[in-house]
This record gives structure tokens, sequence and C-alpha cells, in this order.
């Protein structure tokens, strides 16, 4: 049964597929993680560090959460931005519907209680105005709320730990008395919402009736925080499978984002979602090697493609309560961005809803007006698109 599922796998991989291609110029902004609390600010900080626990290793260690001034400096860099119509770049938000609710729960329970984020952060946070900002930066169009998931980590593998009162059980108890719900490289077997990483390998992703159930929670936490419901999807750890996609399909998701690969166009996969991959690693925070150079020539590769050139940047770069990421994250976009304005003269800034519009009408509207681009179909086989490196 493993090696029939891995054959039919390799067979979809190589039946063509109808990709799409574009006339112009095309940049996309999608960013993870948004609303997810992290390390609580440096008292959760200096708790953990009388805990034992020696922080500071990886970037991670100072993964917190963003405060309403990032998001307004975030909003600054992006209005000062226009493409050839006069429209400003937009950050699409994948957010993190809910948080531990560490209150709730208590030092010893092993059943995980969670807070949506339209209700606030968990007990200890402190972030005035944040989810006022995010909504502000929606209004003026230089934000946009996709979805992520209830939470990032699968709560199963994190039950199942729990019961087993052994050393992983104990460090998650430190954490979250520290008011810090997890740190994932010190844990990877958390996994991620549709993904248990110690299940048998056909085992490892939730099965349907759970995956459309959670997501489910997940549209509804989502529409309680924006008021509308979410039409553009990444799941966490880009851990998704054919179940996931069909029930995001059945909740209204219109678009897929898929995780950095090679140079693949957006395409029409099973259950009438728009994939969409990303090609450009825009992660100052967390790559010792990044350059907004090193961006701009993929960006170059995807236009010469014809295909857009979506740009992957996690909330991490936008933080600045335990470690200034914003500010050189800020620097570095105002330089890439003016760069493809400089050369590109009818570059076009647009999101995954304008994106969907493109491929099946050849035209999105904007405040401006309807925007016609040109849109040429071509046959590729997803197992023959490899990996393109800056």
């Amino acid at each position: 049964m493993k090696f029939a599922r891995k054959l039919w796998q390799r067979t979809l991989d190589l039946v063509p597929v109808t990709g799409f291609h574009f006339d112009r110029p095309l940049v996309l902004l999608q960013s993870d993680d948004w609303g997810r609390a992290g390390v609580c600010d440096q008292e959760g900080w200096e708790q953990l560090r009388s805990a034992g626990i020696a922080l500071g290793e990886r970037p991670y260690d100072f993964y917190s959460l963003e405060t309403a001034e990032d998001l307004a400096a975030l909003s600054a860099v992006l209005s000062r931005h226009r493409d050839s119509g006069g429209r400003r770049p937009c950050l699409e938000m994948n957010f993190v519907v809910a948080n531990l609710d560490l209150a709730k729960m208590g030092a010893d329970s092993g059943q995980l209680q969670l807070l949506p984020l339209a209700e606030g952060l968990p007990q200890g946070w402190n972030r005035p105005n944040l989810l006022e900002g995010y909504r502000a930066g929606i209004g003026d169009g230089v934000f946009r709320a996709a979805l992520h998931g209830t939470t990032h980590f699968c709560r199963s593998a994190v039950e199942r730990n729990l019961g087993a009162g052994s050393e992983r059980a104990k460090l998650v108890r430190i954490l979250w008395n520290s008011g810090t719900p997890y740190i994932y490289w010190r844990m990877p077997w958390i996994g991620y919402e549709y993904w248990d990483p110690e299940k048998p390998e056909e085992e490892r992703f939730l099965p349907s009736e759970r995956q459309w159930e959670l997501i489910g929670q997940a549209v509804g936490q989502f529409a309680q925080m924006f008021s509308t419901l979410p039409h553009s999807a990444c799941a966490p750890g880009y851990r998704a499978n054919d179940d996931t996609h069909r029930a995001w399909a059945q909740h209204g998701i219109l678009v897929v984002q898929n995780g950095p690969g090679g140079l693949v166009p957006p395409h029409f996969g099973r259950h009438d979602v728009l994939h969409s991959t990303r090609a450009v690693e825009f992660e100052p925070a967390v790559d010792p090697k990044f350059s907004a150079e090193a961006c701009l020539r993929q960006a170059e590769r995807c236009f010469a493609c014809g295909i857009p050139a979506i740009v992957s940047v996690h909330s991490i770069n936008f933080h600045s309560t335990l470690r200034d990421f914003r500010g050189r994250t800020l620097e570095a976009l105002e330089e890439f961005l003016g760069a493809l304005e400089a050369k590109y003269a009818d570059l076009l800034y647009i999101h995954d809803e304008d994106l969907q519009e493109l491929v099946t009408k050849g035209s999105y509207r904007t405040e401006n007006g309807i925007v016609q681009v040109n849109v040429l179909k071509k046959r590729f086989k997803k197992a023959s698109v490899v990996r393109q490196d800056a």
C-alpha cells in the first residue's frame, strides 16, 4: 500500500499541468505566523534562563510577537512605494487565529485550551493596540489577512507527550510557566497543525475528518477576528495534503500558498484551488547569507519565466522586542522594492485574490480601476521543475 501511494503521487507529478504565465512583472508578498505568541518578552526570557534554558542559540529563541509599533513601521515602508498603476504593495499576512490559554489550562493540565485571537492574548502578554493595528493596515490596503491555522503545532502530538510525563512534558511546562507556548526548533516533535511527525509515515497527516474540523474552527475564528472569510491559506510548516486542500476548498479557500521550491507557475490543482509557489526567500532574520541583491536576482528570474515573484517573509523579520529584526528587514525591503520599481516600469503589486482573478478573467480590480494583464497557459510537469538558488 505504501509503495502504491508513492507510485500514485509520482504519477500525479508527471501528469502535465496547465500553468499560467504573465506578460508583466507581478510581485506578491506572502508572510506567515502573524498573531502567534512566542517567548514572552524580556520577563519570559529571564524566567526561561533561570529555569536552565540556554536561550540565544538560534534566531527563533528571539521570536516573541509583533507590536503595534512594528506594524506601523512596516505599514509606513509599504505606503512609500507604488507600482506602475499607483498601487501600494500589500503584505498577505497568514494568521494563527488562536493561542494557548495558559491561565485556563493551569500548570498541570494535560488538555489544551485555546484563546481566539479575536478575544485577546494569553495572560502575561501586553500588546496595546495590536489587534487594531492589524485592522488598520488592512483598511489602508497595505496588509491583507489570510489563513495559517488555529494553532501552528499538532495538538494531538503535544497532548500525547504531556500524558507521557517525560522530559518533553517537563520542557513544555517550563515554557508554559514563563508564558511561552513553545519554541519549535527545541521541540520539533510537536509537528504542525495537520501533521504529526512521530506517526508512521503514511499516518502523519491527520485524518481527513479531523482536518476538516480543524479548518472549520480556524475559518470561524478568522471570521470572528476580521469580519470576513479567508480566501487564501498556507498550512503551518507548509504541511498540507489532498485532504487539506479539499477541506480548504469546502470552506471557501480559493488560493493555496506553497512553500519555496522551484520556479513553478501558478496552476490549478484538484478541488479547483489555485496553487501559488513562493520563489523569493526574503528572510534577513534567519538567513545569515541574506542579501536584497540576491532576492532581486531571483525576482528577475521569475519575470524572465513569465511567472510572479512570490516573496516569502515570515513575521519574525518584523519583530523588535527581544532583538531588533525589524530595522534591518525594513531597510532591505526599501532597497528591494525601490530596485524593482526603478527597473520595471510596468511593475504590478498584487495579492492572492488578484492572482486568482487574473487567471480566471485576465484582469483584476483595484481602487484605481481595472488592470488588464495578458495571461498565457502552458503545460508543464511538476516533477520537471527544479529549485533555482539565488
